[in-house]
């Protein structure tokens, strides 16, 4: 059972990504478009768990199964979509078992991309709603220690509600 874990923000997790988005460089090769860093660590000043999150665009998603072996030999997991259609997830743990990376693949032009960067943005810009978000992910991990489910569900409606705000905030951005 996994312990649910937020921590201090830690600069090194940028550093973490950028190592890391080499090797996927590396393993998944020309199909790659960009990666990026998404999830609360790639956001500065607050709390997270520490897991990188890598957020992967791809030209073809079915390019990126016939990479599984090279994904594997990084030390992930090959997890197909995993619960959301036209993405494959790759997830990572170190010697010990403890989880240390996530990778997320779409397909160019995917409206999880535009979501997942959004929301990274604008909680970059947005402090006041980034802490807020930071401390409900105390409160849940306090909460819900060994229920991740849990721990989950009760960051949705929060998520839901910035997604909104980040969508809005993304098309102001484009305008001005």
């Amino acid at each position: 059972m996994r312990k649910v874990e937020v921590v201090p923000h830690n600069p090194q997790w940028r550093d973490a990504f950028v190592k890391e988005k080499q090797h996927i460089l590396q393993a998944l090769g020309n199909n790659v478009v960009a990666i990026h860093h998404i999830g609360s660590p790639a956001i500065p000043h607050i709390y997270a768990k520490p897991i990188i999150d890598l957020l992967v665009e791809v030209k073809a998603i079915a390019k990126t199964d016939q990479c599984n072996l090279s994904m594997i030999a990084l030390g992930y997991e090959a997890m197909g979509e995993f619960g959301i259609p036209s993405r494959r997830y790759f997830r990572k743990n170190n010697t010990a078992g403890v989880r240390t990376h996530h990778v997320h693949a779409f397909e160019v032009g995917k409206p999880e991309v535009e979501k997942h960067l959004a929301f990274r943005d604008y909680m970059i810009a947005h402090l006041e709603d980034a802490q807020e978000y930071s401390k409900l992910k105390r409160e849940l991990a306090r909460k819900y220690p060994y229920d991740i489910d849990s721990y989950m569900d009760g960051k949705h409606g929060f998520i839901q509600q910035m997604n909104e705000k980040a969508a809005k905030w993304r098309e102001l951005q484009k305008t001005s």
